[in-house]
């Protein structure tokens, strides 16, 4: 029998949906308009004042807030989605979903992933899930293409991690399809 325990945090909770929303080519598309377009259109408008009326200091000026844009708006902009997430649960849905995880491989009832979580008993049916993922602070057993058991590297109080991930792998490979 293979268990691992560990401790699920807020942070835990933020980074992996960060991650998520870092890989989406919609967000990544928008972090680089906000991050080009404004500064550029700014620039323009420098360059007029400028020219125009030959006002270097103006324009210096609205050059500076067009790097400054350019470097922090991306950092603004993920400070403001790891504020939205925690934001969407409610203190009971939190207290339900941070604390001591618990997970177990039982080779007497191989057919199921068990999970014992601050929200009670669960079980999962191994041919549900989709994949193990591994970052570099976290592994992911995957259970929707968006949804995963998230298991924190420096939280494990319990276990053997690599051992775990492994036939967790192993298990979704077998009761695949």
């Amino acid at each position: 029998m293979l268990e691992i325990e560990y401790e699920f945090r807020e942070e835990d909770l933020v980074n992996f949906n960060e991650a998520q929303y870092l890989n989406s080519k919609d967000v990544q598309n928008q972090i680089n308009k906000n991050r080009w377009i404004v500064p550029s259109i700014m620039v323009l408008i420098g360059m007029f004042y400028y020219y125009y009326y030959g006002d270097a200091k103006s324009a210096g000026y609205v050059g500076l807030v067009a790097a400054l844009w350019a470097l922090l708006s991306p950092k603004v902009m993920m400070y403001d989605m790891r504020r939205q997430i925690l934001k969407h649960y409610t203190p009971q849905e939190k207290k339900a979903m941070f604390g001591t995880y618990t997970l177990t491989i039982d080779p007497a009832n191989p057919a199921y992933l068990f999970e014992q979580s601050p929200s009670g008993k669960n079980k999962m049916l191994w041919k549900d899930l989709v994949r193990v993922e591994y970052g570099k602070r976290y592994v992911y057993i995957y259970i929707t293409l968006n949804t995963a058991l998230v298991i924190p590297v420096e939280t494990v109080k319990k276990g053997e991690l690599e051992k775990f991930a492994e036939q967790a792998e192993k298990m979704i490979e077998r009761y695949a399809g």
